[in-house]
């Protein structure tokens, strides 16, 4: 990823009521965090302040943006996985993103944070996006994902049914992970997903994993960094 510019954009969302929402990105501050390679940005849109933790791959034009679940967060499910995987993608190419929400739980500003993610990231030369959502943010992936065009590739650990509605319309590649225990948010949900969904797409049932996935770290760690490597990974940018 090369240079430091900032992205203005107008990203939009449509809530169950057919509203049109809109965010615009206003300014971008940046400063480092005290973790090497990774910087604090501050994203100043028409809708509040939006905060992630960015990992840049200089030369490089794929990105993942990482989604927590209803309550927000950065780590991930799986023992953090999302925090091992931004560290570890560098080598593959790949900058990662990983988001606060400005407003935890609700769907649609939640989507125009995805959104306004995948703005920012344009803004600064990227090419291709994976989007990965946990729980409640695997809805906001799907979301997101139909929605914007710099998005090659969804990705929803345990998700819930509730704003998938338009999955059938994603048409890119999309891997479904779930535990079969999970008494938070039953497999039946990516089921009925994966279901919905056209192809290409994935499901990997994990066996007496729970919502968190904590159990199945290691194998949840696999599949995401093979499925991000191969969708936004290893291509040097024009």
């Amino acid at each position: 990823m090369d240079g430091d510019g900032s992205a203005n954009g107008g990203p939009h969302a449509r809530g169950g009521d057919e509203e049109a929402y809109e965010l615009r990105i206003e300014h971008v501050r940046a400063r480092p965090t005290g973790e090497p390679g990774e910087i604090a940005v501050l994203l100043e849109t028409s809708r509040g302040s939006l905060e992630g933790l960015l990992r840049p791959c200089e030369g490089r034009d794929g990105c993942a943006i990482y989604l927590g679940g209803a309550s927000g967060g950065v780590r991930g499910p799986a023992r953090g996985v999302y925090e091992r995987l931004a560290r570890e993608l560098v080598t593959s190419g790949v900058t990662s993103l990983r988001l606060h929400y400005r407003q935890p739980g609700d769907l649609v500003e939640c989507v125009l944070d995805a959104l306004a993610g995948c703005s920012f990231l344009k803004g600064i030369g990227a090419a291709r996006v994976v989007l990965v959502g946990a729980s409640f943010g695997g809805a906001v992936a799907i979301r997101a994902g139909g929605l914007a065009p710099l998005v090659t590739a969804v990705a929803a650990l345990a998700p819930q049914r509730a704003g998938t509605e338009q999955v059938d319309a994603l048409a890119k590649p999309l891997l479904l992970v779930h535990g079969d225990e999970d008494v938070v948010l039953d497999r039946a949900a990516s089921d009925d997903i994966f279901a919905r969904a056209r192809e290409p797409k994935r499901l990997a049932i994990l066996s007496g994993a729970d919502h968190g996935l904590d159990s199945h770290a290691d194998e949840v760690r696999e599949l995401l960094s093979e499925f991000v490597s191969t969708h936004a990974g290893d291509r040097v940018g024009s």
